[in-house]
C-alpha cells in the first residue's frame, strides 16, 4: 500500500462504501429534506448515528488489531483512561495499515494507522489523539458530517418524487465521505484542536513538549520524498512548522519547554515466560535417578 501522511481531521470514506444501507436521520428531519429546506435540524444524535454506521462499514473492510496484538495493547495502555472525556465516550482501534494517519469521527470513534505508531512515540501519538479528540468535543466532526449529508441528501430530495428519503444508499455514504474529505477542518478549528491537544497533554501529566515534537515530525515528512503529496493533503491546514512554533510558544510561557528526545518506540506484544515454564520443568525431570 502506498504510504500516505497524517491528515489530522476526518477521513470516513478512506477505504470506500459497497453494500451499506442505514436509517439515518428521524421522520421529521428527512421531509425537511425533501421538501428542499436548507436550515434542517441536524443534531449531535444525528451526526453519531451515521458516523457510527459509517466506521462499522469500515472496520468491517479493514484489518483491524486484534487485542492480543501489540498495536493494540499499546493503543490501550496509552488511551484506556480516556474513554470518556469531556462528556464524549471513546473507543479506539488501530488499523494494520502503513498510512500514517488517524482519524476521529461524530460517534467518539477514533482510529489509529499502525504506520503513524510506526513513527510516532507515546507522548507524540498522546497529542495526535489529543488533537483528534479535540475535532470531536469542539463539534468539528459533527459540523462536517452535517455539511457533507446535506450537500448529498438535498441534491437527491429535489428528484425525489416522495419528497422523502427513507434510507441512505451505500453510494451516497460514499459520496457524503467523499464530500468531508474535500471540505475538511477550517484553520481555526484545526488550530483550536492543537490548543485542545495540548491542554490535554498539561492538564493530564504529559510532556507537552510532545505537540512540537509531534508537528515536527509532519514538517520533516513534507519535505522528504512525498512532499508534493504531502502539501496537497495538508492545504487546507496550518502549516506544520508554524503549528510546531505555536505548541513551543505555549510551552516556553508555561515554563515547561524543553527540548524533546523521542523515546523509543514499541508496537510488540509482551512476550510470555514460556522460556522459564520450559527450564523449570526440564529441571523437575533431571532430579530423577
Amino acid at each position: 500500500m502506498k504510504k500516505r501522511f497524517i491528515v489530522l481531521g476526518i477521513l470516513l470514506t478512506a477505504f470506500g462504501f459497497t453494500t451499506m444501507n442505514a436509517q439515518i436521520l428521524s421522520d421529521k428531519a428527512m421531509g425537511a429534506l425533501g421538501k428542499g429546506v436548507s436550515g434542517f435540524t441536524f443534531s449531535d444524535a444525528d451526526a453519531a448515528a451515521l458516523a457510527k454506521e459509517s466506521v462499522a462499514e469500515l472496520d468491517a473492510n479493514n484489518p483491524v488489531a486484534e487485542p492480543a496484538n501489540g498495536y493494540s495493547i499499546r493503543l490501550n495502555r496509552l488511551f484506556g483512561k480516556h474513554t470518556s472525556s469531556e462528556g464524549v465516550n471513546l473507543n479506539y482501534k488501530v488499523y494494520l495499515v502503513k498510512d500514517i494517519n488517524a482519524f476521529a469521527c461524530a460517534d467518539g470513534s477514533v482510529r489509529v494507522f499502525a504506520g503513524l505508531m510506526d513513527v510516532m512515540d507515546d507522548n507524540e501519538l498522546l497529542a495526535v489523539i489529543g488533537h483528534e479528540i479535540g475535532h470531536v468535543v469542539n463539534h468539528d466532526t459533527r459540523d462536517a458530517i452535517k455539511a457533507a449529508y446535506k450537500k448529498e441528501a438535498l441534491l437527491d430530495a429535489a428528484s425525489s418524487q416522495s419528497g422523502k428519503i427513507e434510507t441512505l444508499t451505500g453510494s451516497q455514504l460514499g459520496k457524503i465521505g467523499s464530500a468531508m474529505i474535500d471540505s475538511k477542518h477550517s484553520r481555526k478549528q484545526e488550530s483550536q484542536a492543537d490548543s485542545f491537544s495540548y491542554d490535554f497533554m498539561k492538564k493530564n501529566g504529559y510532556d507537552v513538549n510532545a505537540v512540537e515534537s509531534a508537528f515536527r515530525i509532519l514538517q520533516n515528512l513534507s519535505e522528504g520524498a512525498e512532499s508534493s503529496f504531502m502539501t496537497k493533503m495538508m492545504s487546507s491546514h496550518p502549516d506544520s512548522g508554524k503549528r510546531a512554533d505555536d505548541a513551543k510558544k505555549k510551552a516556553t510561557k508555561d515554563g515547561l519547554y524543553k527540548a524533546y528526545v523521542q523515546q523509543k518506540i514499541d508496537n510488540t506484544a509482551p512476550v510470555k515466560a514460556k522460556a522459564a515454564t520450559k527450564a523449570t520443568a526440564k529441571k523437575a525431570t533431571t532430579k530423577k535417578k
